[in-house]
C-alpha cells in the first residue's frame, strides 16, 4: 500500500512538472503575426477562450484551449478589457493574455486646433473614424444640458488640445473631458491673473482669449493685442476687431468683411457696441488665456496687420491711420 502510495506521488509530482512545463511552453509561444500593429477588436462579451479561438482561426495562435488552460494554471488573470489591441511580431502568448487582462488598448489620436470654432470641433468629432457618434442631431442647447451647463453657450468652453482615447470613445465622453480640461486651465489662469483687469469673472476673461486667439498669429503679440483691448475697455473705447464682426454674421464666415458688416449691428460687431460680446467667438489655448490674464504694460490703443501675420501698434490714431495706409492700402494697390 505505501508502496502504491509512493508510486502515485511520485506520478502527481510528474504530471505537476510536466503541466507547468506544458503551461510555460504554451504560454511562451509566439505568436505568428506577420504585420506590425495588426488589429485586435475585443468586443463586449468576449472571453480569452473565444478571441484565443478566433485568433487560432486566422493562424496567430496555436493551440487555443491549452492556452487559456495554461493561463488559469499560471494564475495570470483571465478576464480581458473590452477594445482595440495591437499584436506586434514577436510577442509571446504570455504577452498577450497580459496585455488583454491590463486592458492596454490601442490610444487613437484627436487635436483640437486653438481658434477653431465649436461647430468646427463637432464636425471633426464627427468625422473622426475612432469615435462613436451619439449627438447627431442633438443641439447644441441640448448638448449643453446634458452636459450639466443648462442655458449656457458651447463656444469657447472646450480646451483645445491633443486628446487620447480608446477606440469607442463617444463623442459625448470626448467633449467632456475637453469641458473638464478647459475649466480646469480657466480657473488657474483666473486665480493667477493680474490686478485691475475689467473682468466681472472668469467667463469674460475667457471671451477676450478668445478674441486674441483669433487676432494673433504670433504667439508672442498676444500680449500686446491683450493690453491693447484691456486699455480700450478700461478708456470705454469700443474694441472695434474684425473677427468678432466676423462671428455676429456668422460662426463660419471666412469672407472678406466689408462695409456693410462693420455697419450691420449685431450682438457680437464692436464697431456699434461697446464692451465685450456675448460670449467667447473661438476655442482661445493656453497662450490665449496667459495673454488675457497677463496683459502688456504699454500705451498702444490701435494695431494693424503688416500682412505677414504680425502687428503695428500705434498709440494714436494718427500714426494708426499711417500704418493703415502703409500695410492696408498699399497692399490692394499691390493687387494683394
Amino acid at each position: 500500500m505505501m508502496r502504491l502510495l509512493g508510486v502515485l506521488l511520485v506520478l502527481a509530482a510528474a504530471l505537476s512538472a510536466y503541466a507547468a512545463w506544458d503551461a510555460h511552453r504554451v504560454l511562451h509561444q509566439t505568436l505568428q503575426v506577420d504585420v506590425r500593429g495588426a488589429p485586435l477588436e475585443v468586443r463586449p462579451g468576449d472571453t480569452l477562450s473565444g478571441v484565443a479561438a478566433e485568433l487560432a482561426g486566422a493562424g496567430v495562435l496555436r493551440a487555443p484551449r491549452r492556452l487559456v488552460w495554461a493561463a488559469r494554471l499560471s494564475g495570470r488573470e483571465v478576464g480581458i478589457q473590452v477594445g482595440e489591441y495591437e499584436l506586434q511580431p514577436g510577442m509571446r502568448a504570455n504577452e498577450l493574455v497580459d496585455l488583454l487582462a491590463a486592458g492596454r488598448t490601442v490610444l487613437h489620436a484627436m487635436t483640437v486646433v486653438e481658434g477653431w470654432t465649436f461647430g468646427q470641433l463637432r464636425a471633426a468629432l464627427a468625422a473622426h473614424p475612432a469615435l462613436v457618434v451619439t449627438l447627431d442631431g442633438v443641439d447644441d442647447d441640448e448638448l449643453m444640458v446634458r452636459l450639466d451647463m443648462p442655458g449656457e453657450h458651447p463656444e469657447g468652453r472646450f480646451y483645445p488640445d491633443t486628446y487620447l482615447f480608446p477606440r469607442g470613445t463617444t463623442d459625448f465622453a470626448f467633449l467632456e473631458r475637453a469641458l473638464r480640461t478647459m475649466n480646469a486651465h480657466l480657473a488657474s489662469a483666473w486665480e493667477r491673473r493680474d490686478v485691475g483687469l475689467p473682468y466681472r469673472n472668469p467667463y469674460e476673461a475667457l471671451i477676450m482669449a478668445s478674441i486674441i486667439e483669433r487676432e494673433a498669429r504670433i504667439k508672442t503679440e498676444r500680449p500686446q493685442i491683450a493690453g491693447v483691448f484691456i486699455r480700450r475697455l478700461q478708456l470705454g473705447m469700443r474694441l472695434q476687431t474684425d473677427p468678432t464682426v466676423m462671428y455676429g454674421v456668422s460662426p463660419d464666415f471666412r469672407d472678406r468683411l466689408r462695409t456693410v458688416h462693420l455697419r450691420t449691428d449685431t450682438p457680437y460687431n464692436t464697431y456699434t457696441r461697446h464692451g465685450l460680446p456675448p460670449t467667447p467667438i473661438a476655442l482661445p489655448g493656453e497662450s490665449s488665456l496667459s495673454a488675457a490674464m497677463h496683459p502688456a504694460d504699454g500705451d498702444a490703443l490701435f494695431f494693424v496687420s503688416r500682412g505677414d501675420g504680425s502687428h503695428h501698434f500705434s498709440a494714436t490714431l494718427e500714426e494708426h491711420n499711417r500704418a493703415v495706409a502703409r500695410y492696408v492700402l498699399g497692399r490692394r494697390e499691390d493687387g494683394n
